[in-house]
């Protein structure tokens, strides 16, 4: 079976628990997983993924958290062929900021650009909602798994 590779960024510690729920719903299911932190260490490997689920913060004015920035960066310095990579996209952000969800949609771009497939919609989880992340991220990892490749 294949892995499914849960790759996160944040500073305050809510997407890795949005990356903690994503894995349960997929092991609910029978797939395999493994989490790990953006950093720019994954990027020689991620071409050898075939199937991850991206999940960022946005921070401060739209910035990525530092972990995802070094990842960002390292990706527009090696521009690894991705190809082969079919991925979700998973964001938190404050709807109170123009830079609403920025940072998954920096990644989005350049994962796109490099050739990868986005599988699914973006889910975008929104704080000023007052709406838990963990209950959009294990409705969302649920809409995923009719449409992650065989």
């Amino acid at each position: 079976m294949t892995t499914i590779h849960i790759l996160f960024g944040t500073e305050s510690g809510n997407a890795e628990m949005v990356a903690d729920d994503i894995a349960a719903t997929l092991q609910s299911e029978g797939f395999e997983t493994e989490i790990a932190e953006l950093s720019d260490s994954l990027v020689p490997g991620l071409a050898d993924m075939r199937l991850a689920v991206v999940i960022t913060s946005t921070y401060g004015e739209g910035e990525l958290p530092e972990s995802a920035a070094l990842f960002h960066e390292a990706l527009l310095r090696e521009r690894p062929d991705l190809s082969g990579l079919s991925f979700g996209a998973f964001g938190l952000g404050d709807s109170v900021y123009e830079t609403f969800n920025n940072g998954i949609e920096t990644l989005h771009r350049v994962l796109i650009a490099l050739g990868a497939r986005q599988i699914g919609e973006t889910a975008k989880h929104d704080a000023a909602s007052g709406e838990p992340a963990d209950d959009l991220a294990s409705t969302w990892a649920g809409s995923l798994m009719d449409r992650i490749p065989a």
